[in-house]
């Protein structure tokens, strides 16, 4: 699925919350739930929000990281979800 169709339905929590799941990483799952739950916003809310974050402000090294990724990957969309949701709750914001 593409990134931007996925965010587009982030509005319906429950395609947020199938999309954090479809990551198959709990310790990540957790961490952005806290990170919803800290800034006071609706999981979609938060989740898109990083992804924005992370298109404007990750490094280089973080962007060579993540194309040799999606060139690895089934599903580029979560991929690259994958890698914002882990540099918004890794990285001060």
């Amino acid at each position: 699925m593409l990134l931007g169709d996925l965010l587009s339905r982030f509005n319906d929590e429950s395609v947020a919350a199938d999309a954090l799941q479809r990551l198959g990483d709990l310790v990540l799952l957790a961490e952005v739930c806290a990170g919803a739950e800290a800034e006071g916003l609706p999981l979609g809310a938060f989740i898109a929000g990083a992804v924005q974050r992370y298109a404007q402000d990750a490094s280089d090294d973080e962007w060579i990281t993540l194309m040799g990724e999606l060139g690895r990957s089934e599903d580029p969309g979560l991929t690259c979800l994958k890698r914002a949701l882990i540099h918004a709750t890794r990285v001060p914001h």
